[in-house]
């Protein structure tokens, strides 16, 4: 398993090649990624896509993710399916060694025009990261992973504590080693932890792992700071949903959605 070493979550070894880093790993298995890193990684290769317009700007994304993500290289294919005047769809996926492809996006990008229209969006809702302390990950057996590599500070509640949650988030390495982090970025890398900041049920006895997530934007963040105000939603069937209202320190800016398959541990 080639695994890079850089302080980072991926070196890019070509246009759309990476290696993942220790970095990437999430907490549910040694061998797979989290799917913040991942998320991330497709979400840049739209905003690099050749021929990419500079006034489309990334308005949604709906991923599935297939499997997990293993912790080996990466290859990114990216295609357009619809490019229109104001309205652009594009297709990208993630295919690891050796394998399948194990995580694909839709991803909508609207025309923007700088001060066309009024802005219509409330200011802070949430106490800012300033004002709250760091609180640690759940209990993870690994000493490196996603969890060591976020900083998370929650206004409200915790991941010991089953119920809504308001944690602020912010990227320690950045995504790709020697690469500035775009805005994009902060938001997707953070937003799959809705269902572990806001879970509903004891992560020792249940998992809810997630094999979907929906990001919509009306902006994109300001800062290095990402806050989800995370809820979750369980059916004694075993189908959950986990909502995030996606936040900087100016305010609102999206929202992110799960599904969730929900079962007891063994």
């Amino acid at each position: 398993m080639r695994v890079s070493e850089a302080d980072a979550f991926y070196e890019r070894e070509s246009h759309d090649r990476f290696l993942p880093t220790a970095n990437t790993r999430g907490p549910w298995g040694a061998a797979s990624q989290h799917a913040g890193p991942p998320a991330a990684l497709l979400g840049l290769a739209v905003e690099q896509r050749p021929g990419g317009r500079p006034d489309l700007r990334v308005a949604r994304l709906t991923y599935e993710i297939v499997r997990p993500v293993p912790i080996r290289p990466l290859t990114v294919s990216t295609r357009v399916l619809r490019a229109g005047r104001s309205v652009e769809l594009v297709r990208v996926g993630l295919t690891p060694d050796g394998g399948d492809e194990v995580m694909r996006a839709t991803v909508l990008l609207m025309r923007t025009v700088p001060d066309s229209v009024p802005t219509v969006s409330p200011g802070p809702q949430v106490p800012g990261p300033g004002a709250v302390p760091p609180k640690a990950f759940f209990p993870v057996p690994w000493d490196q992973g996603y969890h060591t590599a976020m900083e998370v500070r929650f206004a409200a509640g915790s991941f010991l504590e089953p119920g809504p949650a308001t944690a602020w988030m912010r990227m320690r390495v950045p995504l790709v080693a020697g690469e500035a982090v775009i805005p994009l970025s902060r938001v997707l890398t953070a937003a799959d932890s809705g269902n572990g900041v806001g879970s509903a049920l004891d992560f020792h006895r249940y998992v809810f792992v997630n094999a979907d997530l929906t990001v919509s934007l009306h902006r994109h963040p300001e800062g290095e700071w990402v806050c989800l105000d995370a809820r979750t939603m369980v059916d004694a069937a075993g189908i959950g949903l986990a909502e995030s209202a996606l936040h900087d320190e100016k305010g609102p800016l999206g929202r992110g959605t799960q599904t969730l398959y929900v079962t007891a541990r063994d």
